[in-house]
């Protein structure tokens, strides 16, 4: 979540008219994240998330993002769901901008997760893995293995900018992932970033899963890995087995993993944390002048390569074979 474009009080009034949510009482803008514009809506009927989409998103893509959110909540996911115009849509244009509202979810996210919570997130990605098993929508990952070179060419030059020595750490990963790449996993429906800041706390319980917006198909272990490099490193930047593993065992006792699966974690981890590194990378270079929005230090997801590059054996990251 970012702020990348502003809204004007009588844009927001007259995107407004086409929804019965009274009048407004205050909107504020979201400087979490990277990708779109996010803010907090107030209005008479109640609190919700505006969203305008920048950057990566293909406004082609929208469509697939809101049904799945309907879906899954019909499926008895605790997730944002759309707010319906008056004409049933639920996208519409702002500020020159694709756009949407959805329902304001309680909770805190948890900037330090502890083992029980990553167990906790394990479950719910089984649940989320299962109940869109049944989903009728496509959209194939755009930030894949495919995309990563792509990625990586327009800034190969300022990488070292960043570290002495990351373009060429970054070419040789990328050749090696290329050759070593997993094929034929089991695929379906995968968050694709459900980092901790898209997570909701109430206590110690999960409230809600958010931003659902780099959601495709894909290997559903790959969305295991992401969320390990996400929430299995404590702050130090040690990998921390124990809260792999609550993630992973609380994850299988509700879809177990196949023997290719568990094999396939370390490289899948490899691969996540290059996605996640080049991605920061890019924004590192690339966020517009003005725009309320905090970047992330590419450099601790390559600190995390650095040492996935060193596991071994799966059981190291807390996975049982």
């Amino acid at each position: 979540m970012a702020v990348y474009t502003e809204v004007s009080d009588a844009d927001l009034a007259a995107f407004l008219e086409h929804y019965d949510l009274g009048r407004v009482r205050a909107l504020k803008g979201i400087a979490e994240g990277v990708e779109n514009s996010n803010f907090i809506l107030s209005t008479e009927t109640g609190v919700y998330i505006l969203t305008l989409y920048e950057k990566r998103v293909e406004e082609g893509c929208l469509p697939f993002f809101l049904s799945l959110l309907d879906h899954l909540a019909a499926r008895g996911l605790n997730c944002p769901q759309p707010v319906r115009m008056r004409s049933e849509g639920a996208l519409g244009r702002l500020a020159g901008r694709p756009a949407a509202i959805v329902t304001f979810l309680e909770g805190v996210c948890r900037n330090r997760p502890g083992i029980e919570d990553c167990a906790r997130l394990g479950a719910a990605l089984a649940r989320l893995h299962l109940g869109a098993a049944d989903f009728e929508g496509s959209r194939a990952n755009a930030l894949s293995l495919e995309a990563w070179p792509k990625l990586f060419a327009p800034i190969a030059f300022r990488a070292d900018e960043v570290k002495a020595g990351l373009a060429a750490t970054i070419s040789a990963e990328l050749k090696f992932l290329q050759a070593n790449w997993p094929r034929d996993l089991p695929r379906g429906i995968i968050h694709a970033d459900l980092f901790p800041d898209n997570v909701l706390f109430l206590g110690d319980e999960i409230s809600g899963l958010i931003d659902f917006y780099f959601a495709c198909v894909d290997d559903l272990a790959y969305d295991l890995a992401i969320c390990l490099n996400a929430w299995c490193f404590d702050p130090d930047g040690a990998f921390n087995v124990d809260k792999g593993a609550a993630m992973f065992g609380a994850y299988a006792s509700l879809r177990p993993l196949s023997a290719a699966e568990a094999k396939a974690i370390p490289i899948l981890a490899r691969g996540a944390a290059l996605r996640f590194g080049l991605t920061r990378l890019v924004d590192w270079f690339n966020v517009p002048p003005g725009a309320l929005v905090n970047p992330k230090n590419p450099l601790e997801y390559f600190a995390k390569l650095q040492l996935l590059q060193t596991i071994g054996d799966v059981r190291e990251l807390g996975v049982l074979p």
